[in-house]
């Protein structure tokens, strides 16, 4: 049951298991307990969070950089930790605007931490499901405008959304209201790309802990993509992605997690 502050210590929630296996301190014995139970599972499900947390670094940096990109909607958050995604695209261009979505009540508790900005730019914090893109379109229009392009971020997050149509829905509504030259962001867990060992693990985690999940396969995940023009190098391995832009962290050359980027024509 959650307390009165909305946190369930009692069931282990995504955020704080990722914020676990990335090494934080934001997290509670249940989440270390199903975090450490899924890897002695499948010990790869580290390296697979740290490879998408670094994909996210080097996919802001490149479009801020090379795309001028300068608005970002980074849909299903997670906690705080360091380069969070207004920290990577204002370190690039300082007036850059950007809007977090999330649903997590840990979240929304450290929130203050992701409201820092520039004095030229500004960040924002929405408490929504990523199931609900007109709720959150019509709060990111306070600090975004849709005008100009905005990149759709949604890492890691597709993956919660059980329902296929839904999840198609729902990237088709938020891709919709963004102007020409904006961009989608995502990855998403399969059992492709050496993931196969992950199936008892996610059996696992839906039985044990919250939200549930579910993989998809490669042309499962290009669906989200259809109607824009994907980047080089394609739909791959997160830690495919562009690595040039990356840093040597010890992640292996490919992790079960595929990344894209998509530019809406």
């Amino acid at each position: 049951m959650p307390g009165l502050d909305g946190l369930d210590r009692g069931t282990a929630h995504n955020a704080r298991v990722w914020n676990h296996w990335l090494g934080g301190k934001d997290n509670y014995s249940v989440d270390r307990a199903v975090g450490d139970h899924i890897f002695g599972m499948f010990p790869n499900i580290v390296h697979v969070a740290r490879a998408d947390r670094a994909f996210l670094g080097r996919v802001v940096r490149f479009l801020a950089e090379e795309c001028g990109v300068r608005q970002f909607l980074d849909i299903g958050t997670g906690l705080p930790t360091v380069d969070n995604t207004h920290e990577v695209a204002q370190r690039v261009a300082p007036e850059s605007r950007i809007v977090y979505v999330d649903n997590d009540p840990l979240v929304l508790m450290h929130a203050r931490a992701l409201l820092t900005s520039t004095p030229e730019g500004a960040t924002d914090y929405i408490d929504a499901d990523a199931r609900e893109p007109g709720t959150i379109l019509e709060a990111a229009s306070d600090t975004l405008d849709f005008d100009r392009p905005v990149a759709v971020m949604m890492l890691g997050i597709l993956n919660f959304v059980i329902d296929d149509d839904q999840a198609r829905a729902t990237v088709a509504r938020l891709m919709d209201a963004v102007p020409s030259g904006s961009y989608l962001v995502l990855t998403h867990p399969t059992l492709e790309l050496g993931g196969e060992g992950n199936v008892e693990a996610m059996k696992f985690w839906n039985e044990n802990a919250t939200p549930p999940i579910t993989s998809r396969t490669g042309r499962e995940i290009a669906r989200f993509l259809d109607g824009l023009d994907l980047l080089e190098p394609g739909l791959v391995s997160c830690a495919h992605w562009r690595p040039e832009f990356a840093e040597l962290d010890g992640t292996p050359a490919q992790v079960s997690q595929y990344g894209a980027v998509g530019r809406k024509p």
